[in-house]
């Protein structure tokens, strides 16, 4: 299983990869995994505010409808509009092609799992 080392993730199979005070967010392999094919997804409008815990996106597939939580309070400042016709990159290519959006944040990730934290909790989980 892929696990990049450059991210950080969260507790519902999301990917944050941090460059100064911008986060892209994706969902994991394992998560898409759990998901199944993705047929759509439902991604804010650059300009909407989000906040941390609050569902920023909704990614329907095959199996149900899943909201991806927010990691941060921010500004989204980009979204991946490949998506609304190619939701496969989701399932095809996680954690490059298939991100979600770009969001400008304030906070700081200290809860947020290093990729050794993901692998154990994977570990634990199966």
């Amino acid at each position: 299983m892929n696990i990049p080392e450059d991210r950080f993730y969260g507790d519902t199979h999301e990917w944050y990869r941090i460059e100064d005070n911008i986060i892209t967010l994706g969902v994991t392999e394992p998560g898409q995994d759990l998901l199944g094919d993705v047929v759509y997804a439902n991604l804010p409008d650059v300009g909407q505010t989000v906040e941390k815990g609050a569902p920023c996106a909704t990614l329907e597939s095959v199996k149900a409808a899943s909201d991806v939580a927010c990691p941060v309070d921010g500004e989204v400042i980009a979204v991946n509009e490949r998506l609304e016709n190619e939701p496969e990159l989701i399932n095809d290519d996680p954690y490059e092609e298939g991100w979600l959006m770009q969001i400008r944040f304030t906070g700081t990730p200290e809860e947020w799992m290093t990729p050794e934290q993901y692998q154990q909790k994977l570990d634990f989980e199966a």
